[in-house]
């Protein structure tokens, strides 16, 4: 890939935007299209192409194996979470309004905590199983 100048190069220009943009949607899914598989897609997507542009030991150092492991887990620790505190705050299962005094500043509050977890569990799950295919040869 070092022969290609021009894609590296539209790639470093590109590659942050991509990654820009995971979050708006990310953070605007609760007002609008959009949430957390949404943003976790195109920020995983965000990752692989910068692996097929500048290869898999790159992409790699910027991500390393154990850590991406361990954001895929703490997504789903985050969700589960924000799950089970609604009944332990005299709510029902993943019930947002229990989350703070004002049931609709608690309803906000959760969706994006919720929204956060799927969104760091589907961009690290993308960028896990990248890894996992681009390994094998």
């Amino acid at each position: 890939m070092q022969h290609h100048v021009v894609l590296r190069i539209v790639c470093k220009l590109l590659i942050p935007l991509i990654l820009l943009f995971a979050l708006y949607v990310q953070f605007h899914g609760d007002y609008g299209p959009g949430g957390g598989f949404q943003a976790g897609v195109i920020f995983g997507a965000g990752f692989i192409l910068y692996g097929i542009v500048f290869g898999l030991r790159s992409v790699q150092t910027v991500a390393p194996p154990p850590v991406v492991v361990m954001v895929s887990c703490a997504g789903v620790l985050l969700y589960a979470l924000v799950g089970v505190a609604g009944p332990m705050m005299g709510g029902n299962y993943l019930d947002y309004s229990v989350l703070l005094d004002d049931p609709v500043a608690g309803q906000h509050l959760g969706i994006i905590l919720i929204e956060l977890g799927v969104g760091l569990t589907v961009a690290s799950t993308m960028t896990a199983l990248f890894y996992a295919f681009a390994e094998r040869r």
